[in-house]
């Protein structure tokens, strides 16, 4: 069979497995496989190209060498030596087939037959990857958070849309059995639930002062920063640290909080962007080449409902038991979340209800593929326009929080009395602080502005509206602008 033939024969055929396993909900209560509907036969494998291998791309590196189904053909890495070693390498060891590689996606963009390609690049690179591969006929899994602001996740969302392809989110709780449990739990039995916390208590450390430091030899430059600005290198360390960095990454909002910012949405069930956002935080306990915020509050606004979010990167103590996680409080007691797979409900009083565990990554990969069989949006678990909302929430926090002006803490905290929850939030907020000895009559943070959102349209309205939806996007560097609606 040709590639071109099995291509077709994949998009227009319907395996009946995966059809049964998840006709009629994209939760569905079937436990998940990854070996459903797989393919022993070489003409049906689906060839994949990995974008970045050097964190998660080695989680998308195992999880389409272990399936019969799909093999690894293409490595992109603008770091050779780590496309090489982490990735061409790793190909060889596992299968005996030698993958190529390419420094510049755009390489793989223009070959037909590569079926799909997943993006585990830095943030910056997230929608433009996704968008030009769609464009090119590919099927996408893409990182979260799936865009670096608000604007080019709405035109990942209408390029897969327009092109006709699945696009999965690497928000993979969505395919965990313990957290679809919770949150069907949230939504049957919790009663009234207007009330989500999210929680990123992540100890990071300082990454060294700002400086000019040289890039890594074996590293492509200009195609790392690919949409961002050129710019010197300012951070010691090239890899990761980019987080913290402005202009390539979105904070701990977006590198783990991301997850429990799209759990919390999914439970509140809740839709678009809501109708206010107020962020406050600040870089605090030390001073590096670091830009974002270590330590951070998002109050986003639902009308009836809201979801709360905290970062905090110094040491800390846990919050109902839950590090990293997320918290439902109904009418009829608490849910609280506290890893990808496992959490509890209890009654009001706090006795324990009942318990919920479950899950492995691959099934979200499972999931993808089956999805990418199909050709049924609604088999995704995590699809693109899922990932946009969830990401576009930390965007939105994050321009309150840099629009906003230096304020100490009393005076924060005057700005939010009066409202039960912020104030309740703002008083754990300060004896943290305490607790990491930064002393209150001297420690100043940054208090966002309070903007009002058109959740529906996707922007900022009334006061400071014109600021904040000028970073709604970026500029673009030149050959790597993301197309305007009308060019997706």
């Amino acid at each position: 069979m040709s590639h071109q033939s099995r291509r077709e024969f994949l998009e227009q055929s319907l395996f009946s497995a995966t059809a049964a396993a998840f006709a009629g909900s994209a939760f569905s209560s079937v436990p998940l496989s990854a070996d459903a509907a797989q393919s022993t036969s070489p003409n049906e494998r689906l060839r994949v190209a990995v974008l970045g291998v050097r964190s998660r791309g080695q989680s998308h590196l195992s999880a389409f060498m272990d399936r019969k189904d799909t093999e690894v053909v293409a490595i992109v890495d603008p770091d050779e030596a780590v496309g090489q070693k982490q990735g061409v390498e790793k190909v060889m060891k596992k299968t005996g087939k030698k993958p190529a590689f390419y420094k510049d996606p755009r390489k793989v963009m223009d070959d037909k037959s590569i079926d799909i390609v997943t993006i585990a690049t830095p943030n910056h690179w997230h929608s433009l990857a996704t968008i030009w591969a769609v464009q090119h006929g590919k099927d996408v899994y893409c990182e979260k958070p799936v865009s670096h602001n608000v604007s080019e996740g709405r035109r990942a969302v209408q390029a897969a849309r327009k092109h006709k392809r699945i696009v999965q989110t690497g928000t993979q709780c969505r395919s965990m059995q313990g957290t679809i449990d919770a949150i069907e739990f949230v939504k049957d039995k919790l009663g009234e639930v207007n009330l989500a916390y999210g929680l990123c208590y992540k100890r990071r450390k300082q990454i060294g002062p700002r400086g000019k430091y040289d890039v890594p030899a074996s590293v492509d430059y200009k195609t790392w920063l690919g949409p961002a600005p050129e710019a010197p290198l300012t951070r010691p360390r090239f890899h990761y640290d980019w987080h913290w960095q402005w202009a390539y990454g979105n904070g701990d909002l977006g590198n783990q909080g991301i997850h429990q910012m799209d759990i919390a949405r999914w439970g509140l069930g809740v839709e678009g962007l809501g109708e206010g956002v107020v962020s406050y935080g600040g870089r605090l306990g030390y001073v590096d080449a670091g830009e974002t915020a270590n330590t951070q509050v998002n109050i986003h606004d639902y009308g009836k409902k809201r979801l709360v979010f905290e970062v905090r990167g110094l040491e800390t103590r846990p919050y109902k038991g839950a590090n990293v996680g997320v918290i439902f409080v109904g009418s009829k007691g608490y849910v609280v979340l506290t890893s990808y797979t496992r959490g509890a409900a209890f009654s009001p009083d706090g006795k324990l209800i009942t318990k919920f565990d479950g899950g492995k990554e691959r099934e979200h990969y499972a999931n993808f593929v089956n999805a990418v069989r199909s050709r049924k949006i609604e088999d995704l678990h995590a699809d693109i326009e899922q990932g946009h909302l969830s990401s576009a929430l930390c965007h939105l926090g994050n321009v309150s929080y840099r629009l906003g002006s230096e304020a100490t803490l009393e005076a924060a905290g005057d700005r939010l009395s009066g409202d039960k929850e912020a104030a309740e939030t703002f008083e754990r907020f300060t004896s943290h602080l305490k607790d990491n000895k930064l002393d209150a009559t001297k420690t100043r943070i940054r208090f966002g502005v309070k903007l009002a959102v058109d959740g529906k349209k996707e922007v900022f309205t009334g006061t400071m509206s014109e600021k904040a939806n000028q970073m709604l996007t970026r500029e673009y560097r030149k050959g790597f602008e993301v197309p305007t609606e009308s060019n997706v």
